[in-house]
C-alpha cells in the first residue's frame, strides 16, 4: 500500500510560533514513516507558506528570505484548486498554536480546498481559542467557570478608563488575572495583586488582544490537565497535576526555566478525577469540538471546588507537553496517538462528504 500524505502545517504569524516549531518537530519524529510520506510545511511571520527544502529548519534560523513554493503556496482560490487536483498531501496535520492557525482560519482554508485536516473544526477552533466566547457557552452549559469580566482595548491603551479598575475591584478583586481572549500558552497573562499592578498589567495585556478578559484568581490552585481524544464520542484520558516552577503556569514556567513538574496521575481523589473527566467530556461536546483538545481545569485548594478554565483545540506537542503525556500515562503511545489522530481526521472529511450539495429544482429559476 502506498503511503498516507501528511502535510505537517507549523509556524505562523502568532506569538506562540516558536512553540508550534518544537511541537512540529516532535510530531514529525513520532510519525510512523514507513506509513506516511511527511511533507513539512511552514508559514513564516509574514504568513508566507514555506514547503521547499526544510522548511522547518528554515524557521528555525528566523530567515525570511525568498523560497520557491510548492504546496497551498498561498491563499488564492486558483492555488486551493491546484493543490486539490493535484492531490499533493492526503490530509493535513496541523501543529499550529494560536492565531491564525488554532482560531479557525486555517482550518476554513482548509475546508475550502476540500482537504482532509486533523483536529477541530472552524466553528470549534474559533470558540476554543476565545476565552469569552467558550466561558458563555461552558455557562450557558451549566459547567462551573471562575468569575470573569470582559473589557475592550480602546478603554484600556492610552488613557486606562477608571471604570474599568473600579468594576474590577467591585466584582473581581484581588489578586486576579488579565488575559488577551485570544491566545495560548499563556502569551500575555498577567496576575495582579494590587490597584498599582492591575493597571500596569491589563495594559501589557491589551497589546496582546482587542479584547481582554480579567478572572479572579481561585485560591491556593490546584493546576489539572486532561486530554481528550475523538470525535461524536470521544474518550478522556487520566488526571495531570502541573506544578509551576512560577507563581502560575506562565510562559517561562512552561517552556524556559525546565523546572516546572507534571504529574500523572494526578494525587487526586478519585471524586474529583471522575467530576473534572466528565465535565472535560461535556466541555468538548458542547464546542463540537473533534479530533483532539486538552481541557485545564483549577481545584479550589481550600474548598476543592473543580473549575473549568479552558480548552485549547490544538494542544502543545512538544517533548514535555501534556497532551501526549496524558495519553502515554492512558495506555496510548506517542506514535499510536498520532496514528489516531490522522484516522479521525479521515474519519470526519468522509462524514462529511455525505451531505447533500445539491437541491433537485423544479425550475430554473436562478436563470
Amino acid at each position: 500500500m502506498s503511503k498516507i500524505k501528511v502535510g505537517i502545517l507549523f509556524g505562523g504569524k502568532s506569538a506562540e510560533h516558536e512553540v508550534s516549531l518544537v511541537s512540529a518537530e516532535s510530531v514529525m519524529g513520532h510519525l510512523n514513516q514507513n506509513k506516511y510520506e511527511l511533507i513539512p510545511m511552514g508559514i513564516n511571520r509574514e504568513g508566507k507558506w514555506i514547503t521547499a527544502g526544510e522548511p522547518l529548519k528554515h524557521l528555525k534560523k528566523g530567515r525570511q528570505g525568498e523560497v520557491r513554493k510548492r504546496v497551498l503556496p498561498a491563499v488564492h482560490y486558483k492555488d486551493v484548486k491546484s493543490c486539490v487536483a493535484t492531490k499533493a498531501v492526503d490530509v493535513i496535520f496541523p501543529v499550529l498554536h494560536g492565531t491564525y492557525g488554532e482560531d479557525g482560519t486555517v482550518q476554513g482554508f482548509l475546508e475550502l480546498a476540500d482537504i482532509p485536516y486533523v483536529g477541530a473544526g472552524v466553528a470549534a477552533s474559533a470558540i476554543g481559542m476565545d476565552k469569552v466566547l467558550q466561558k458563555e457557552i461552558f455557562r450557558a452549559k451549566g459547567l462551573p467557570v471562575i468569575n470573569y469580566l470582559v473589557f475592550w482595548r480602546k478603554r484600556i491603551l492610552e488613557r486606562l478608563d477608571p471604570q474599568v479598575v473600579k468594576e474590577i475591584e467591585e466584582k473581581i478583586g484581588y489578586p486576579c488575572f488579565t488575559k488577551p481572549a485570544n491566545s495560548g500558552s499563556s502569551v500575555g497573562i498577567f496576575k495582579a495583586h494590587t490597584r498599582a499592578e492591575l493597571r500596569y498589567m491589563i495594559k501589557k495585556t491589551a497589546h496582546f488582544d482587542r479584547k481582554i478578559i480579567v478572572e479572579k484568581a481561585v485560591a491556593n490552585a490546584c493546576e489539572i490537565e486532561v486530554a481528550v481524544l475523538g470525535n461524536d464520542d470521544p474518550e478522556v484520558s487520566v488526571c495531570g497535576e502541573i506544578i509551576s516552577s512560577n507563581e502560575f503556569y506562565d510562559y517561562e514556567a512552561k517552556y524556559i526555566d525546565g523546572k516546572s513538574k507534571a504529574i500523572i496521575p494526578a494525587k487526586i481523589s478519585q471524586k474529583i478525577s471522575d467530576e473534572i473527566r466528565k465535565i472535560a467530556r461535556e466541555a468538548y461536546l458542547a464546542i463540537d469540538c473533534s479530533g483532539m483538545g486538552r481541557v485545564d481545569f483549577l481545584v479550589d485548594g481550600k474548598t476543592n471546588e473543580v473549575y473549568l478554565s479552558e480548552i485549547n483545540t490544538i494542544p502543545g506537542f512538544t517533548s514535555i507537553s501534556m497532551y501526549p503525556k496524558l495519553w502515554q500515562a492512558s495506555g496510548l503511545s506517542y506514535p499510536r496517538l498520532l496514528d489516531k489522530l490522522i484516522q479521525l481526521a479521515l474519519e470526519r472529511f468522509q462524514d462529511k462528504q455525505k451531505n447533500e450539495t445539491m437541491l433537485e429544482l423544479k425550475s430554473k429559476w436562478y436563470q
